[in-house]
């Protein structure tokens, strides 16, 4: 079984910034991409950014480019989301996804973990 944890959430005033983390853990895992969703309350999740594992491919949803960056350690299979320049409206759940290299589909996911903007 792959297990996902997420750490890093909070409250922070519009303007500020917050660094999500999370690490898979569990089976022998072949990672084809990592990636971060939210959801707000009242809406659907939405997908947020992504990173492949074998290369440098990264997206953002147009909403975050220029604010979120998303980076990688392989060596931990750890993928992180460094959020600046936070607005109220990125207040939500922020969920970390695992797409392995068989099936290349978001399958494995975490718990969740509150990011909150305060205006």
């Amino acid at each position: 079984q792959v297990r996902l944890v997420e750490s890093g959430g909070g409250m922070v005033q519009a303007g500020g910034s917050l660094r999500l983390a999370c690490a898979a853990s569990g089976r022998t895992i072949e990672i084809f991409t990592m990636g971060w969703f939210r959801q707000a309350p009242g809406k659907d999740r939405e997908y947020v950014a992504g990173i492949s594992w074998r290369d440098d491919n990264t997206y953002y949803i147009n909403s975050v480019k220029g604010r979120f960056t998303i980076s990688r350690d392989n060596s931990k299979n750890a993928v992180f989301l460094q959020m600046n320049s936070l607005k109220p409206e990125d207040t939500a759940v922020y969920y970390c996804a695992l797409a392995n290299t068989l099936e290349k589909s978001y399958k494995y996911w975490g718990q969740g973990t509150q990011v909150t903007v305060s205006s």
